[in-house]
């Protein structure tokens, strides 16, 4: 993770707009919604991210529509 607080898109963003940004803060990192870019971000320890990170990838959550 780049810790310039420079947020960025995700590369799995759909084209409606429907998507999250990241940015690497000094010690947290922090997912807003594009959508909303003046509301509220949630923000993580690099190590919570990193768990995340590593469940998504491994699909451990699941999917309701």
């Amino acid at each position: 993770m780049v810790r310039d607080g420079v947020w960025r898109t995700s590369t799995r963003s759909g084209s409606e707009g429907d998507c999250v940004e990241v940015a690497g803060f000094a010690e947290t990192v922090g997912v807003r919604d594009s959508k909303d870019r003046q509301g509220p971000a949630l923000t993580f320890t690099e190590s919570a991210w990193s768990d995340f990170v590593v469940a998504t990838r491994a699909r451990q959550f699941t999917t309701r529509r």
